[in-house]
């Protein structure tokens, strides 16, 4: 089963541009997987063959559902994810 993914004119076009030009690789991957999606291709066969290394389908179904949220802006990493670091040198020093 497709995904349908309806974009506006203007989304297609910042998402290409998100595409080409962002200096953030993985924002770059994210919009060429959306792009993907709504040209037709099935999200699981753009997260196993699509991308320039492979993904779990939910991932790129979750980059679907915040893209359809909150826009470009949904396919930033948030601030404080990631891993925290073990030693904090400032700590250390009191």
């Amino acid at each position: 089963m497709t995904r349908e993914m309806p974009l506006t004119d203007a989304e297609r076009r910042e998402l290409i541009q998100v595409r080409d030009h962002d200096p953030k690789p993985y924002l770059r991957e994210r919009a060429a997987a959306i792009l993907k999606v709504a040209d037709g291709m099935p999200a699981a066969q753009v997260a196993c063959h699509g991308l320039l290394r492979p993904h779990k389908p939910d991932t790129v179904y979750t980059w679907l559902d915040r893209f359809l949220i909150d826009g470009i802006a949904g396919l930033r990493i948030l601030p404080g994810r990631g891993r925290k670091a073990a030693f904090s040198p400032s700590l250390h020093d009191r």
